[in-house]
């Protein structure tokens, strides 16, 4: 059996590529919701912090499921990744790759494990179906560089010809703090690549390998259209924008900018930062691509196909080295703070010339709280979980209350899955008065969660607007910082120990307003008061309602 890629010359309708198009969003769709309800970890079936595509034989997206941009960097990279390492010819129906490496592996952070899979249409290689999903396990580590990180995992086979690797499974889940939700987690992201072949496959066999395959090139090649008649519409010319960026692993702030450059049909970006930090806070090349395609995609054309002909229009540059470009060993844990600060400035460069596209600064972080120790039968237990804030307002709306914004897009944990799997009780869980931004429409608020150890428990605190606050347009005011507050022993460089009966309160970032505050109605102000949305005090200092 050849398993050599497979490329087409057949011509195809558009009708036909239309229907095969949304067939493929369908299978990608189907895939991810079979990853969440197969799924054991609360990360991943109640936050769903996975995502799932499929990808053609070059190792270009075809389809995305509309989960977690993030893990567009993680897709990227793994396909060439790959076949660089394993030859295709040797390749057999069965075959599943596991990854994870942010150098050598296509990934972007150590805790997203992917898992590759190629799909055989009568003997040869038509697809590849993908999935990745953030395994909360590599606690309680430094982040100095990547080795502290966790296991770096090239990619592998997993399965060889359906057959499981049981040597390389073994190694996995033997780095693992918690191997039991590993294992289980691992089945599920089988489970869904399987579901994905299977899918394909019936594709196939319905309309001939050849205009699938065919189609799938058509639609890269519409998405590039959309994407260039979308940037010829924002007028030519050089646009800027600067941000600071903070972290409780840095000291002080970093200064970031961007410069665009839109020329006719294409746009070239480029990003300036600080040297790579010996911290967790850098983003190698794939995370900065797959902040930059979201974040323009959402500006020039929200409708555009979630494939790899979108980003064929544009130019994304960073000096290596730096920590929106890292290079070998730096630290990527924590690489979704500043890919969410990336997606502001894009936001605040081009918010004179197209102010109907985007929005005021959202909360501009990933607030997360990961705690870790040791039940009583002298298991470990880790938990982790992201929290939304405030997003922000845009020329027509008030921004969203607590909500994971930009590229998280992940769910709140309800208490009640926290509290019954962890020793952990929440005190309280509540949006954070008065902490959107004023304007003729306000940001959104941001969250309270406030976390009791039952017994001992390590704990890691990461986040960012800490000392920068999320700024308005357009008159619109600034939103409300984040915080960290506790009781018991503190936290040092977002690490510490919780002892039981301590207490940690986070609050996340609230979002900048859009417009003047003067230009707010009345009755606007007076259903943001009912609805605790604004203080009194606010409604008279800011709004000048009595």
């Amino acid at each position: 059996m050849s398993a050599a890629l497979k490329t087409t010359t057949v011509s195809v309708d558009p009708i036909t590529v239309e229907v095969i198009g949304s067939a493929l969003s369908s299978i990608t769709e189907e895939m991810g919701e079979a990853l969440v309800r197969a799924s054991y970890s609360t990360n991943i079936k109640e936050r769903r912090d996975c995502s799932t595509a499929l990808f053609d034989t070059k190792g270009n997206t075809l389809c995305q499921a509309e989960h977690i941009p993030m893990h567009l960097g993680s897709f990227i990279g793994i396909i060439p990744h790959i076949m660089k390492r394993h030859p295709v010819a040797e390749m057999r129906p069965g075959d599943v790759f596991v990854g994870n490496d942010a150098y050598e592996g296509g990934g972007t952070h150590l805790p997203d494990l992917v898992l590759a899979e190629p799909i055989f249409a009568d003997g040869v290689i038509v697809a590849w179906a993908v999935n990745t999903a953030h395994h909360a396990d590599f606690a309680d580590r430094g982040h100095a560089h990547i080795y502290q990180e966790g296991l770096r995992i090239p990619p592998v086979r997993l399965y060889k010809a359906g057959e499981l690797q049981k040597d390389v499974q073994e190694m996995i889940l033997l780095n693992c703090q918690v191997p039991r939700e590993r294992l289980s987690d691992l089945r599920a992201q089988m489970a869904a690549n399987r579901l994905g072949v299977q899918r394909m496959q019936a594709l196939c066999a319905k309309y001939g390998r050849e205009v699938v395959l065919a189609a799938g090139d058509a639609l890269q090649d519409y998405a590039e259209r959309k994407m260039r008649a979308g940037i010829a519409l924002i007028p030519d010319g050089t646009y800027t924008a600067q941000d600071f960026f903070d972290n409780p692993e840095i000291d002080g702030q970093m200064e970031f900018s961007c410069t665009i450059v839109v020329k006719g049909d294409e746009m070239a970006l480029d990003f300036q930062a600080p040297d790579q930090a010996r911290a967790g806070i850098n983003m190698v090349y794939t995370a900065l691509l797959s902040t930059v395609y979201y974040a323009v995609k959402t500006v020039v054309d929200p409708t555009i196909l979630p494939n790899a002909g979108l980003a064929r229009p544009l130019t994304v540059t960073a000096r290596p080295g730096s920590v929106v470009n890292c290079v070998h060993p730096a630290a990527v844990n924590g690489r979704l703070a500043p890919c969410q600060r990336v997606v502001d400035l894009i936001h605040r460069a081009l918010s004179d010339v197209v102010p109907e596209k985007v929005m005021a600064a959202t909360n501009g972080a990933c607030f997360s709280a990961t705690f870790s120790g040791t039940q009583k039968d002298g298991s470990l237990w880790v938990y982790l979980e992201t929290i939304g804030g405030g997003s922000g307002a845009r020329y027509n709306k008030d921004g969203l209350d607590g909500v994971h914004v930009h590229m998280t897009n992940t769910s709140n944990l309800p208490v009640e899955a926290l509290e019954l799997e962890y020793p952990l009780t929440l005190l309280r869980y509540e949006l954070v008065d008065g902490s959107g931004g004023a304007g003729t429409y306000r940001g959104g608020m941001g969250l309270r969660r406030v976390y009791r150890a039952e017994d001992e428990c390590r704990i890691r605190l990461d986040g960012s607007r800490l000392r920068s606050a999320p700024w308005g347009l357009k008159g619109g005011l600034e939103g409300g910082k984040g915080g960290f507050n506790q009781t018991g022993a503190p936290v040092v460089k977002g690490a510490g120990l919780m002892k039981a009966g301590d207490i940690v309160e986070v609050i996340t970032p609230g979002a900048g307003g859009y417009g003047p505050p003067s230009g707010r109605s009345p009755e606007q102000v007076r259903r943001d008061i009912a609805e605790k949305r604004i203080t009194a005090e606010m409604a008279r200092d800011v709004y000048g309602l009595n």
